[in-house]
């Protein structure tokens, strides 16, 4: 490493005058008046005056006064000696350094004695020398200083000339005909015996240089300006300058390019990320483009791309000479580097293939011994061409610097097309060494992981494909897998497709390397909802690992299992099922990696859930998160998933559990482990979300959706199938919490959204409160999802029948894309009360699912259930009462007597009963899906609060209000407490309540209820809503039978008038209300 030592000089060839023991200064001739001094030619004195030895042209003889060669102790600066460099006016920021500088100079203010040395380093081209000026002419007046000196001090021979310019300027005369020595030491004799003045050092190399100078200079200010950074030791104020902010950045690159006049400045922003902000560089480039007014940013970005090194020796006319542009700045440097140091070179060649910033140190150990590396390292940083972080061990280079030196050219020795391409080679084989360890599926690996993944990704992108080696397509396989453990899907198959490509050209298609890439390749894209390519891929990949490999190969199951789960995610749960079980059985005969074996049960278990067997799914979860915690910990990857699993799985099984509980413990331990922005993490949160919105808890669900959906929208991007699926949801719960204008904005289309079938996504679950309609993948399908779900079919409808027309199309009549769009065009028609077009859907749909799924499929036995709901709404109630019996015993089959599920389709038959004449038939049902939800969801839930309410609605028609009574007061006080006043169950079992007491006769307690009941129907719904005018119909009509005539007749005038002006005078709420008036009217009760 470099030693940097005060006073040590490199030999110019020039002699150094010897001091003088008089004030510390050596006067460059003894003077006495009257004193003639010979120089190179004869000068004689005449008249008194002196003759001085100095630099002419002639042998004329020079007359001085006495005082032209006065000590320059006694020599005052007259006004008028600054010299500072010409700068344009263009100065952007760097407020805090200027600041910095103030402080400095200003808190020496006043202090006797002392010389003040301000250092300012960082590398080429980041505004070292700007920032000098710019201070020294705008705020070094401010305190005072006069003279204030520029001397270009990158070597010896700079300093001298400009000390001597100096003492010039100090006595003009006396320049005639002193020596350039005499010159300078007349200044330096100055500045020592001076105060006030400041010299600034521009562009020192070498602090030996000025050592001299700063040592006889007892008083004054220096500001020095260098590219090393480590040597400033004595420096009051150390400065190290950075780029610039991007919007300072993109103001001088405007600034300079629109000096001319207005300009396409399309692409200002990327070239300026692309120059990494670098002042040189940006002024270079806006220069440039100031004299071409044929480029704009994003052309003259695409030449710096195309050519990097070359563009940055282009200077502009009169305004970037050559030998200021960036790449002759830092050749000059490296240059000094590579003399001093050659292993710096190299090492910045290496540093040159990876990501700018955080690399880590150790990528370099097998580069050298340790002391010598250390030495390069130091070399490197001391010039300011990289930083070094010594607490997280990392290095930083500038992206130009970076670009510039990958750049192979013959003519510069240090980037020869050999040397770039060794630095390529080592760099690539460093970061394999690193992630070859690594098992992604473990989150242990994830840190490393991601300090590894910008510097793999940089390394890809710059490597030309031509140039691929076996190890660079290790190194993107790698990659990808990484990319894919963390839900990067798309990314991810990006380089596992260039390290396939390179595999089968290279090492064959039986090779284990190429059937791993393809098989991970495959992965990848099934993380991507892309099942139309991940499939047959996984099949390829199966089939040549079964050949090459064998059965029980650890890959070959990775790919059986990999591709019984695309199976499942594409709704074929018979042939995941039929994979699965073999893998299960071929790995636990052979017991291969624990790894992969309870993976494959963990996906087996899915599988087993999609096909309906829910209990079977519950069993094998409970025993396999057992087995994941004795193997792996509580924090694995694959025990988080499979416990979150379990929870979802005995969630769908019906079991009582706390599920909002479990669900917050999952994302717990996910943010913990895996991170928040983790694809997983994200799915648990949003599962949370759906788990209290389900409970009823709209306060914690849509805040929590909006957030997952901002997750969402920046892991995956706004139209990805997850992403879709939660903005639905959110959508669904802003509509169920009253926001009907956020509900429809976000079921808004989306730009760029995907149109037409054939994505992925996982269906919606269902509002019970009408019939379920599930989410399609198409736009179209989202949309009209969404307008089903806001209660306006008559907007969906249009999209619904598009969304089923695209798909048949392009999916064929069977697939489940198909058959949901099917499904909610039929959904679409129901809530239309047009259940005629419903029942032919319903029934083609239900046909391919009994086909393909089988009768007891739990998506069999959804159709199975609308087709009833449509009959019902047609009035054909004995064709109703079947198919929901046929539906209640499927489910008990399927899902077990208890499941809430079998109960709802308990429920629904006793209705379809009522409906058909048979109350009492219907009050034993009522009764037993009464018992069994209150088992299930506790007595309070809102599904319980609706059952109970249809028993007593039973009891009612049967005529048995002795027993309705009672449960309407319980369902009224429960729903109340529950639910609120305000909610709509709460104001129909009041409602029904007080229609029951009036049925007894006992109408001030029913008149008492219909105007409790009103003023929250009205604040809910509004005056003039159908349920509250209903009400106000009810009131009236109890005054009626009460003998409150007048009272009655004014409330019918008043709600007649209402409902003609709300709902027309064709309604059938105003026909009745008319009647109900004119029966009033005729004195009629």
């Amino acid at each position: 490493m470099a030693k940097w030592h005060w006073g040590r000089r490199r030999d110019t060839g020039k002699s150094t005058p010897a001091r003088s023991t008089l004030d510390g200064a050596t006067p460059a001739v003894s003077v006495n008046p009257a004193q003639q001094v010979s120089g190179s030619g004869n000068a004689t004195a005449t008249n008194g005056g002196i003759a001085v030895t100095g630099i002419y042209n002639d042998h004329s003889t020079v007359m001085l006064p006495p005082e032209a060669v006065a000590p320059a102790g006694s020599v005052k600066a007259r006004p008028g000696l600054d010299n500072l460099p010409y700068r344009p006016g263009r100065f952007v920021s760097r407020t805090a350094e200027l600041d910095r500088l103030d402080a400095a100079m200003a808190g020496h203010q006043g202090r006797p004695g002392g010389v003040l040395l301000q250092a300012v380093h960082g590398l080429g081209g980041i505004g070292k020398s700007a920032l000098a000026a710019h201070w020294a002419a705008n705020r070094a007046g401010a305190l005072g200083l006069t003279p204030i000196r520029w001397i270009t001090a990158d070597s010896p021979a700079g300093i001298e000339q400009g000390l001597a310019a100096l003492g010039m300027a100090l006595q003009p005369a006396a320049s005639k005909v002193m020596t350039v020595e005499a010159l300078v030491e007349n200044a330096k004799e100055w500045l020592a015996t001076h105060t006030g003045w400041l010299l600034v050092l521009d562009n020192v190399n070498d602090p030996a240089d000025i050592a001299e100078l700063l040592a006889r200079s007892t008083a004054g200010r220096f500001l020095v300006t260098s590219r090393l950074a480590t040597v400033w030791h004595d420096a009051t104020t150390v400065i190290r300058l950075d780029v610039l902010d991007p919007a300072d950045s993109l103001a001088l690159l405007r600034e300079i390019v629109t000096s001319g006049g207005p300009r396409d400045l399309a692409g200002a922003d990327e070239l300026c990320a692309e120059l990494g902000h670098l002042p040189l560089a940006v002024e270079q480039a806006a220069a440039y483009l100031a004299q071409s007014p044929l480029l704009t940013p994003r052309s003259y970005l695409d030449l710096l791309k195309d050519d990097p090194a070359a563009m940055l020796r282009r200077g502009a006319v009169g305004a970037i000479d050559a030998e200021r542009t960036v790449a002759r700045t830092w050749r000059v440097a490296l240059d000094t580097i590579a003399e001093w140091q050659p292993l710096a070179a190299e090492v910045l060649r290496i540093m040159a293939w990876y990501a700018p910033d955080d690399i880590p140190a150790g990528l370099l150990d097998d580069l050298a011994e340790p002391a010598e590396l250390a030495d390069a390292l130091g070399t490197l940083n001391a010039y300011s061409m990289i930083k070094i972080d010594a607490g997280s061990r990392s290095l930083a280079v500038h992206r130009l610097v970076q670009s510039v030196t990958r750049t192979a050219d013959a003519d510069d020795p240090h980037r020869t097309p050999d040397l770039v391409q060794e630095a390529r080679l080592y760099a690539t084989a460093s970061l394999l060494s690193a992630a070859q360890p690594c098992q992604w599926q473990d989150p242990a690996t994830w840190p490393t992981g991601h300090t590894l993944l910008p510097h793999m990704d940089a390394v890809a992108r710059h490597t030309p494909l031509e140039a691929d080696t076996t190890k660079t397509a290790k190194l993107l396989n790698h990659t990808g897998v990484f990319l894919d453990s963390q839900g990067l899907a798309a990314r991810a198959s990006v380089h596992l497709r260039r390290a396939l490509a390179h595999h089968e050209r290279a090492l064959g298609p039986d090779h284990l390397d190429t059937i791993a890439c393809r098989h991970n390749l495959a992965g990848a894209y099934q993380g991507d909802g892309d099942l139309r390519r991940a499939i047959p891929l996984f099949e390829r990949a199966l089939e040549d690992a079964e050949r090459t490999l064998g059965a029980t190969h650890p890959l070959t199951l990775a790919c059986r299992n990999n591709l019984a789960d695309a199976h499942r995610a594409a709704g074929r749960t018979d042939r995941a099922l039929d994979l699965l079980e073999e893998n299960v059985a071929l790995g636990l005969l052979q017991g291969t990696d624990e790894l992969s074996t309870l993976a494959a049960i963990t996906n087996y278990a899915r599988a087993q859930q999609a096909a309906g067997n829910l209990d079977e799914a519950v069993r094998l979860l409970e025993g396999n998160i057992e087995d994941c915690v004795r193997e792996f910990g509580e924090d694995h990857h694959l025990t988080l998933v499979t416990r979150h699993n379990l929870t979802a799985a005995r969630l769908a099984a019906g079991r009582r559990l706390p599920t909002a509980e479990l669900f917050e413990q999952d994302l717990h331990d996910m943010e913990r482990v895996l991170g928040e922005d983790h694809p997983d993490t994200v799915l648990a949160r949003g599962d949370l979300a759906y788990a209290y919105k389900e409970a009823g808890d709209l306060d914690r669900a849509v805040p929590l959706l909006e957030r997952t959906l901002h997750d969402m929208e920046r892991v995956h991007g706004e139209n990805h199938t997850r992403t879709r699926t939660i903005r639905m949801a959110l959508s669904l719960a802003h509509r169920e919490a009253g926001d009907l204008d956020r509900a429809r904005s976000l079921a808004a289309p989306r730009p760029n959204e995907p149109v037409g079938p054939g994505s992925t996504g996982d269906p919606h679950a269902a509002d019970e409160r009408h019939p379920d309609a599930r989410a399609a993948d198409t736009r179209s399908a989202d949309i009209g999802y969404a307008f089903l779900k806001s209660d306006d079919p008559e907007g969906a409808m249009p999209l619904l029948a598009q969304a089923y027309h695209d798909s048949r199309e392009g999916s064929g009549e069977k697939h489940r894309n198909t058959l949901t769009a099917r499904h909610n065009l039929a959904v679409a028609h129901l809530m239309s009360n047009d259940p005629g077009p419903a029942i032919p859907l319903f029934q083609q749909n239900l046909r391919v699912r009994e086909q393909t799924l089988g009768e007891d499929h739990p998506d069999t036995l959804s159709t199975l259930r609308h087709l009833a709901d449509s009959h019902r709404l047609a009035g054909h109630f004995d064709r109703a009462v079947h198919l929901y019996d046929k539906t209640f015993q499927g489910r008990t089959r399927a899902l077990g007597p208890a499941h809430t599920d079998t109960l709802a389709a308990l429920n629904l038959l006793a209705y379809s009963l009522r409906l058909t004449g048979l109350p009492k038939e219907a009050i034993p049902l009522y009764q037993r899906a009464l018992h069994g939800m209150e088992t299930a969801l506790g007595p309070s839930h809102t599904d319980v609060l609706t059952a109970r309410n249809h028993l007593a609605e039973a009891h009612q028609d049967a005529g048995d209000l002795q027993r309705a009574i009672p449960l309407y007061e319980d369902n009224l006080t429960a729903c109340a407490r529950t639910l609120g006043e305000d909610h709509p169950h709460t104001l129909t079992a009041r409602h029904n309540l007080a229609v029951a007491h009036a049925a007894t006769r006992n109408y001030d307690r029913a008149l008492a209820l219909l105007e409790s009941n009103l003023p929250h129907q009205e604040r809910v719904h509004g005056a003039e809503h159908p349920d509250s005018l209903t009400t106000r119909m009810n009131i009236a009509s109890t005054y009626q039978v009460m003998g409150m005539r007048k009272e009655a007749l004014r409330l019918y005038k008043q709600t007649l008038d209402s409902c003609i002006r709300a709902l027309g005078i064709t309604h059938p709420l105003t026909l009745t209300v008319h009647a109900k008036r004119r029966s009033a009217r005729r004195r009629r009760p």
